[in-house]
């Protein structure tokens, strides 16, 4: 025989707690805002740090033109009391002039001659300088030096050169050429070494101061011509 069993009563047990029935768009949306919330405070705080110190607005000062005061009136000083008149002084009367009595005229009085300083001498007049002796320049044109005329080069010739040299010869006291340079080219080299080696072999009549002969320089100058 089977034993009707009892159901036993239904344990006790606890409920999950319903579900949240907000919807997830609301959730999103609240975070959001908490964050734009803390981004707008750093970005307030960032600012407020980087920016400028503006200078505080100046202030316009207002001026005023002040009226100068009229001139004060110049002060008039009463007129001063003239000082009372002194009485007229009475006029005195000259003492009469007694007249002298004309006198002999009085002898002229004898006055003594200073001495005469003696004259001075003039002194000696001074001795005559000497003219100085005249230089006469030393020759080379004299004929009886029977000078030979430079030898006109064959080349110099050929190729048809001319001109002239000038010469300046350092003469000795006895007549012979010392040095020999030229001063004046002719163009042409053959003609001036030419010219030199001639005058080199020259006599010269030297140079004298009064009978003395001396050294001086003289120019000789010398024509190279080609004739037809």
């Amino acid at each position: 025989m089977t034993l009707p069993v009892e159901a036993s009563p239904p344990a006790s047990y606890f409920a999950l707690p319903e579900s949240d029935n907000v919807p997830r768009q609301r959730r999103l949306l609240a975070v959001g805002a908490v964050v734009a919330v803390h981004l707008l405070a750093l970005l307030a705080i960032a600012y407020a740090a980087i920016r400028p110190e503006l200078p505080p607005p100046v202030r316009a000062l207002a001026v005023r033109m002040l009226e100068e005061p009229p001139p004060a009136p110049p002060k008039v000083e009463p007129p001063k009391p003239l000082p009372p008149k002194a009485p007229p002084k009475p006029a005195l009367t000259p003492p009469p002039v007694l007249a002298a009595a004309p006198s002999a005229p009085a002898a002229p009085t004898a006055f003594a001659v200073p001495p005469q300083p003696e004259p001075v001498a003039a002194p000696p007049a001074p001795a005559p300088v000497a003219a100085p002796v005249p230089v006469v320049a030393a020759r080379f044109d004299a004929d009886y030096l029977q000078n030979p005329r430079p030898v006109y080069p064959a080349m110099s010739r050929r190729q048809g050169e001319e001109g002239k040299v000038v010469l300046r010869v350092r003469v000795s006291r006895d007549g012979l050429p010392l040095s020999v340079e030229v001063r004046q080219s002719s163009g042409f080299t053959r003609l001036d070494e030419a010219a030199k080696n001639a005058v080199e072999r020259w006599r010269f009549v030297p140079a004298r101061q009064g009978d003395e002969a001396i050294e001086a320089s003289v120019l000789v100058p010398l024509n190279f011509t080609l004739s037809n």
